[in-house]
């Protein structure tokens, strides 16, 4: 396996931040993507104090797992409030610094709000979006810092057309794609030979995570950043025990020269009945990608 593999304390809901980064040098982890988001017990509160902070680096420090990315919530960068927006903005502002602190190479980004059905004033929010993300790019790029917008349901990246066309658009080194096929695939958008030949130029991470499909459900969300367990059209699984066809997507992706990070985004926050606990789940992802021969 070429490629490094983190963890994500999405994965790990009972454990501290620092508990979750000691899980990731037991199970075999190379780094770890950390939440940013207010009373979530394995994330980074969003005005985390530098105590903290440097608890948090002299913990990773120390079991040799590197602090890759860091994920927040916000998504209204496409908001026409103009209010909101900034605030969204200077959120983002505070997470680039706790990256350039820890140094962080990523930022998860959430390519604005658009909630399903909603078709009012789309091309004045996607203006927007492109000119928050251009004004957070300067300030990333000048902390070595790389935003990477998320195929993701109800943003304007919810399929490998849209993310290519908005990174075309924003037109910023800085600006890239984290390339999740799993969102892809139960959004109902493209296959992952499809996505990698429309969006892997602009493609700088990556999540990785399973799943299998509910039969006769289509999928819906009202909620940008996870679906209402009413609303799901599959569920998660350990990596290797879904639909995903990690083996090809890995060795494509390598063809088209992709030597970056994968993120094991593993979704037991919201769907702790589908998989085990990350000392288990987690860990037996890790051995599963390490076994694949790319």
């Amino acid at each position: 396996m070429m490629f490094k593999i983190a963890g994500h304390t999405m994965g790990t809901p009972e454990y501290t931040v620092l508990e979750a980064i000691e899980l990731m040098h037991k199970i075999g982890a190379n780094g770890i993507e950390i939440v940013v988001q207010d009373d979530y017990r394995s994330g980074i509160p969003c005005n985390c104090d530098e105590k903290t902070l440097k608890e948090i680096k002299v913990c990773a420090e120390r079991n040799n797992i590197k602090i890759i990315c860091l994920t927040p919530y916000n998504s209204y960068f496409n908001s026409l409030d103009e209010k909101k927006r900034r605030q969204e903005i200077d959120a983002i502002k505070k997470v680039i610094d706790y990256c350039e602190f820890f140094g962080a190479k990523y930022i998860r980004i959430y390519g604005g709000n658009l909630a399903a059905g909603d078709n009012e004033k789309l091309a004045e929010r996607r203006a927007k979006l492109i000119e928050s993300m251009r004004e957070l790019g300067d300030i990333a790029a000048q902390k070595g810092v790389t935003l990477v917008i998320e195929n993701h349901f109800n943003t304007m990246s919810v399929s490998a057309k849209d993310s290519a066309a908005l990174i075309r658009d924003i037109n910023h080194p800085a600006v890239r794609i984290l390339y999740d096929q799993a969102n892809l695939t139960f959004t109902e958008n493209e296959d992952y030979l499809q996505a990698i030949a429309l969006q892997q130029q602009y493609v700088a991470y990556m999540h990785v995570k399973d799943l299998v499909f509910k039969k006769g459900v289509a999928f819906s969300s009202s909620n940008v950043a996870h679906p209402d367990e009413s609303e799901r059209n599959v569920y998660t699984r350990i990596v290797g025990e879904g639909v995903v066809p990690w083996p090809e997507i890995l060795r494509l992706v390598k063809e088209h020269g992709y030597e970056g990070w994968l993120s094991l985004e593993y979704e037991r926050r919201w769907h702790p009945d589908d998989i085990p606990d990350a000392s288990i789940g987690m860990k037996k992802s890790i051995e599963y990608l390490r076994s694949i021969d790319l």
